[in-house]
Formats: C-alpha cells, structure tokens, sequence
C-alpha cells in the first residue's frame, strides 16, 4: 500500500494489478508512482503467497490458473479492494484499478462483472471476456491502453473488444499506440522478449503518453 502521508484528506485509491511475472518490482514501482501523483495504491497480488517468475512457460501457467477458477479471482480481487477501500486515507467513494497485461484483463473482467469501481485502466491487456456480461452490468468507466503492433492481440481481438463493448453500452476509450508492442509499458520488456523470443517491446513514447492519458482520465472521473 502506498500512499503520500503529506497529502491533506482522504483521497481516490486505485488498485494496481500485476503483469503475469506476479507481484514484482515493476507493479510496485507503479503504486508508488500514483501514490507520487496524490492517490492511494495498493499494489495487489493475484497469485497469492507472493509468488513470482521470470519464466514464461510458468507465467502462463498462474495467469491461467487464476483466471480458469474466476470466482476465487474475483473473491481475491475484491479482497484487495476492501483493503483499499478500508484505509482511512482513502475515500472510499472515489476507487478505480489499473493492471498490466494479465492484470489488464483481470481488471477489464471484473468491469464486465460489474465489480464497484468508478474507473478501469488497461494497459497491454488481454480483450479476451472470461465471463459473458450483459447489458448495464458494466458501471466503471474503461480507458484501454494498447499496442498497434501487440501480435498477442490483433486486430480481430480488437474488433471484437469493441463490438462486445458496444453491445454491452459500456463507456469506454480505446486507445492505441501506433508501433507499440507488447508489453510497452515495462523497461524489462526488451530484454524479456530477447530473452525467451517474445514479441515484447518497452516504447518510451507510448509509456509515457499511456500514463498521461490515464492520469488525466482519472481526473475527470474523480472531479
């Protein structure tokens, strides 16, 4: 959890959900970035027991252990969220949550399930639905951040996305990033996709207009 113990009030508190390497340095390093712009985060671990890899093979398999037994994801997402909404230097009015490939479609599904949250955050998330939503059933606002050139999802994920979007009226902002793959968020995402032969990329540019984008789509939204 962090937060600026300086800053007057209760303030919005956002819950920031991991890529599928688990709750490592980078998550971390995004809470605290949005405890720096004046929020609460808590950075929140989806695969439980602080369990981490630097392996994709075993990636994959968290990401997909989680996500095949939803019910228990979303339980444990909704966990963190009390926790977060519990924190007196949060108002508890004003939540939202931001994740990072796995951890934006973890956030993106809970959207579809109507979990309380006022906003949602994607950045280089997977567009796939777990769940099948309805129309109405989903109340947060949604900015989805994604790769023009992300091969992991292409463009009749995206098209589908927006169709399921629209059916289900849903507000949301889809913006992409032209030449921005995979992973563009992650400075480690070069060295990762060397690595292991994925199609990762860091983009600067995109990063850092991502994180703009999404810090003023929270001002709006919490104004």
């Amino acid at each position: 959890l962090y937060y600026d113990d300086a800053a007057p009030g209760p303030r919005p508190g956002i819950l920031v959900v991991h890529e599928w390497w688990g709750l490592n340095d980078y998550a971390q390093q995004r809470a605290r970035r949005l405890a720096e712009e004046g929020y609460v985060a808590f950075a929140a671990d989806m695969y439980g027991q602080g369990r981490t890899t630097e392996h994709p093979s075993e990636a994959g398999q968290f990401a997909q252990a989680v996500m095949k037994d939803f019910p228990a994801a979303r339980a444990r997402f909704e966990a963190a969220l009390d926790l977060l909404r519990e924190d007196p230097h949060v108002d508890p009015e004003h939540l939202a949550a931001i994740g990072y490939c796995f951890g934006g479609g973890v956030v993106l599904n809970m959207a579809r399930v109507g979990v309380d949250l006022d906003a949602v955050v994607s950045f280089h998330g997977s567009l796939n639905a777990v769940v099948q939503a309805q129309p109405g059933d989903v109340k947060a606002t949604l900015l989805v951040c994604h790769g023009g050139a992300d091969p992991m999802a292409g463009s009749e994920l995206v098209t589908g996305f927006l169709d399921e979007m629209e059916r289900l009226k849903a507000d949301c902002i889809f913006m992409v990033f032209g030449g921005a793959k995979h992973s563009f968020t992650n400075p480690g995402a070069d060295e990762n996709g060397k690595k292991f032969d994925l199609p990762l990329a860091y983009n600067k540019e995109a990063d850092q207009k991502s994180w703009q984008d999404m810090l003023k789509f929270f001002e709006e939204i919490f104004d």
